[in-house]
């Protein structure tokens, strides 16, 4: 079992830049973050002539505590990860947004999240967003993940095993539009495998409702790299927002199906994070079964707000 220990203090200053856009969707915000930690909640942005430049990052330094190691070995251990996004883009007289977005990230080996530790990983792609949607080309495959998933952790907690194992390929094509309160998105990759999903958010009274569904059909390498698996998955959440406190549980089941042989994978996450002045903080808890044997992992969260976020609305055009 290992326990996550995080925190990050933010300190910022954003310039937000506003347009509307009727019809019968609304283009929806879009991030080629798909990594487990976030980057600051506003953009610094800026114009190029017709040209509207947002850029974005984080540096976090998280300890990973293994519980189950020996009392008497080092077994906390510091990591170190940076990102940052950059987007660009411009809107046609015919109100169509075309532009391109890319995101960079370095992480070291004492980060279990990341799939190449000590090493530089980034994704690319370009969008072109109507008043139906946003429809990308690149590396694309974290979109429906991205719209579904239950929130990051304080301070970029991570969750470990919070997600199917199947992957879809880094490179295919993706859709995401808002239709009133309910977002829909789709992902299909190089190889025909697919992601698709939606959610659903509206307040009632005092109080804001979140719940979304994702299925997916794609890929599995066992570790050997000796067998392939083709898997589907289903996975829920329900979230509940009161005042400054957030609460969701989720739960998912994936089919693992190969030449030699076919197994299931089931799980359940859930967490709460609540906001007392500047410090934020959370917890959360995941279990799951494959094919009999058990997972589990536990992570808390912390972040320190330095300085209030600067906001300014201007008529320029709006980022993706």
């Amino acid at each position: 079992m290992e326990l996550r220990l995080t925190g990050t203090a933010h300190l910022a200053a954003a310039l937000v830049l506003v347009c509307g856009t009727p019809g019968i969707a609304t283009a929806q915000a879009i991030t080629l973050n798909y990594d487990e930690l976030s980057s600051l909640e506003e953009p610094i942005a800026f114009n190029l002539g017709e040209v509207t430049v947002a850029l974005t990052g984080l540096v976090d330094i998280p300890l990973a505590l293994n519980l189950e190691g020996p009392a008497n070995r080092g077994n906390v251990e510091p990591g170190f990860i940076g990102n940052f996004e950059v987007s660009a883009q411009t809107q046609l007289s015919n109100r169509w947004r075309v532009g391109a977005a890319y995101f960079g990230q370095y992480a070291t080996s004492a980060n279990a999240s990341i799939v190449n530790p000590d090493d530089y990983s980034d994704n690319i792609a370009g969008f072109v967003g109507t008043s139906f949607g946003t429809v990308l080309g690149g590396n694309v495959s974290g979109q429906v993940r991205e719209q579904t998933r239950r929130r990051r952790g304080a301070g970029n907690a991570f969750l470990k095993f919070d997600d199917f194992l199947g992957e879809l390929d880094n490179w295919g094509g993706a859709y995401v539009g808002r239709f009133g309160p309910a977002v829909l998105s789709t992902t299909v990759d190089e190889n025909g495998d697919f992601e698709a999903g939606a959610f659903f958010q509206r307040p009632i009274g005092h109080k804001d409702y979140r719940f979304s569904l994702r299925v997916a059909d794609s890929r599995f390498l066992a570790n050997d790299h000796s067998t392939r698996f083709d898997t589907k998955g289903i996975s829920t959440i329900a979230e509940f927002v009161y005042g400054s406190s957030r609460f969701d549980i989720g739960g998912g089941y994936e089919h693992f199906a190969s030449s030699i042989i076919d197994t299931d994978r089931w799980f359940v996450s859930a967490g709460a994070r609540t906001k007392i002045g500047p410090l934020d903080l959370s917890a959360e808890g995941h279990y799951g079964k494959t094919a009999g044997d058990s997972e589990k992992s536990a992570a808390l969260g912390a972040a320190y707000d330095l300085a209030a976020v600067l906001t300014l609305d201007t008529n320029a055009v709006d980022y993706p």
